[in-house]
């Protein structure tokens, strides 16, 4: 980062400053680095192999050929609408304060609560989806484990313990390894492409234009039987799901060089690269498919099925073992994010012991405290959260379809609310990257027609419990804030409060060494 001047520490700074609070946090990500925390959460290695059978036992080929790209296109629209507004205000936990600066401090604490659920429960997914993606390539073909719950939540306090270390030892290990993370996604993805594409019995392009319908028995019971319009219709929820966690880049601004430019570059790039990428990858794996039909019904083993049937053994392990790698750091970014969206809002005074999860650490310049809370937050819903069934339905199925709707609930808010502020006293100022109001005026409606699109899909079965968990979400959120937090809550600095801070300001930033 030999361009990044003083001129330029001092001008992130005065933006941070600006909106009231201190440079606690270290400063070491580029632009690159930024795109990648982003890229890694996204991680096409990840939600695109994990959740492959929403695709090929749903619409088939299609699914990818012509769903893929329609689906990230919907998860576009949210990027490009919240790359506008984190231009504007580049802080930690960008979210919440996006929330709260554009509209109310109940609009503010709201996106917070939607944003952080749907961070510690899809840490958990993450995490969840690396350990049975090891289980079927390594666990138990070659160490003949068992899927069990006690092998599955030391699998996972492993896994998470170690990417909450590398997190607590400084943003520069963690921005080196999501960095590499971003270069092994792109290679791994190539490498996956071309490897199918050799072991293709035959180029069969049609297939991924072809619509079927897989619902019920015939794909292995993925979806519920079910019309072809409406199968396709939910496996959109392949790229919506996979294509997330893009406000990574926001969510370390504070942590990034020249945030007021590199985040939003980095939240767009990080969903297009991932757009191209993941689709060049699945189409050539829908190209590999022996047959169709047989592939739909092994239903969520269809990728398994497929490499082992076509693919060189040794080839097929030296793919999975770089794909787990990934899946892991996947996990690690999103500690990354969590961690930081517990920190912005406790130095709010948004969470229960808001002033320990605020603190951070002098040596390491990271907050320790937000960071372990999240992730033994994470691994405590996956274990609690397994022990318990609705009918035969396990919880935990049951909330992590919910985990995406509560993410992009929390992009909507601020979105929405920007839709209307924009030009008033609230939001009069843009940041340096900048589309104009008709511009992001558009894709702010697209993101609110999207959100509609996005809730519609994510509540129908199996996942119809979906709707009674965000009802019932709500409905305690607002006796929460009615009752307790409206009358507590101050939330972020606006106004007179900024220029009563700067004492505050200097004082921390002495703390961490940075004054």
């Amino acid at each position: 980062m030999s361009d990044y001047t003083e001129v330029d520490k001092k001008q992130d700074m005065q933006i941070l400053h600006s909106m009231g609070y201190a440079q606690e946090l270290e400063r070491r990500m580029s632009q690159f680095s930024n795109f990648a925390v982003s890229f890694s959460i996204i991680c096409i290695l990840s939600g695109g192999i994990n959740s492959l059978a929403q695709a090929t036992s749903g619409a088939g080929g299609a699914a990818i050929g012509i769903g893929w790209p329609l689906g990230c296109f919907i998860s576009f629209v949210f990027a490009v609408a919240m790359a506008q507004i984190s231009s504007a205000y580049p802080t930690a936990g960008g979210l919440y304060h996006w929330g709260s600066i554009l509209g109310n401090r109940f609009t503010g604490w709201l996106t917070a609560w939607f944003n952080l659920l749907g961070l510690v429960t899809v840490l958990g997914a993450i995490n969840v989806g690396t350990y049975y993606f090891f289980m079927g390539s390594f666990g138990t073909p070659y160490f003949g484990l068992e899927d069990t719950t006690m092998t599955r939540i030391v699998f996972l306090a492993i896994i998470t313990g170690a990417q909450a270390l590398v997190n607590h030892m400084g943003i520069g290990l963690t921005a080196k390894l999501t960095d590499f993370s971003g270069y092994l996604i792109f290679v791994t993805a190539i490498l996956l492409a071309l490897v199918c594409l050799a072991a293709a019995d035959t180029y069969e392009i049609s297939r991924l234009f072809t619509f079927s319908n897989y619902s019920g028995e015939t794909g292995g019971n993925v979806w519920p039987q079910t019309s072809g319009t409406w199968v396709f219709l939910l496996g959109l929820l392949l790229p919506i799901y996979t294509i997330t966690g893009y406000d990574a880049s926001a969510h370390t601004s504070e942590e990034t060089v020249k945030a007021a430019h590199s985040v939003p570059r980095g939240m767009i790039s990080s969903v297009l690269w991932a757009a191209l990428f993941g689709y060049i990858m699945l189409c050539s794996f829908v190209l590999m498919i022996p047959d169709m039909d047989e592939a739909a019904k092994q239903g969520w083993n269809v990728f398994f099925w497929a490499m082992d049937a076509q693919v060189n053994p040794i080839i097929k392990d030296v793919l999975y073992l770089a794909i787990f790698v990934s899946q892991w750091l996947c996990g690690l970014a999103t500690v990354t994010s969590v961690s930081r969206m517990i920190f912005a809002f406790s130095r709010d005074g948004g969470l229960p012991a808001s002033k320990a999860l605020s603190k951070v650490s002098p040596t390491y310049r990271t907050p320790v405290a937000a960071i372990w809370t999240g992730s033994i937050l994470a691994v405590l819903f996956v274990w609690g959260s397994s022990l318990v069934s609705i009918g035969d339905t396990p919880v935990y199925t049951i909330v992590v379809s919910c985990t995406v709707i509560f993410l992009f609930f929390s992009f909507a808010i601020p979105i929405t609310l920007g839709l209307f502020a924009w030009g008033t006293s609230k939001w009069d100022k843009m940041g340096p990257w900048n589309l104009g109001e008709g511009m992001f005026k558009l894709f702010a409606i697209l993101s609110i027609v999207a959100m509609v699109l996005i809730f519609v899909l994510g509540i129908q079965p199996p996942n119809d419990w979906a709707l009674y968990i965000t009802v019932g979400f709500l409905m305690v959120t607002g006796i929460i804030w009615f009752a307790f937090e409206n009358r507590r809550f101050r939330g972020p600095p606006i106004g007179d409060e900024v220029a009563r801070r700067q004492a505050e300001i200097a004082a921390a930033e002495k703390a961490v060494g940075e004054a």
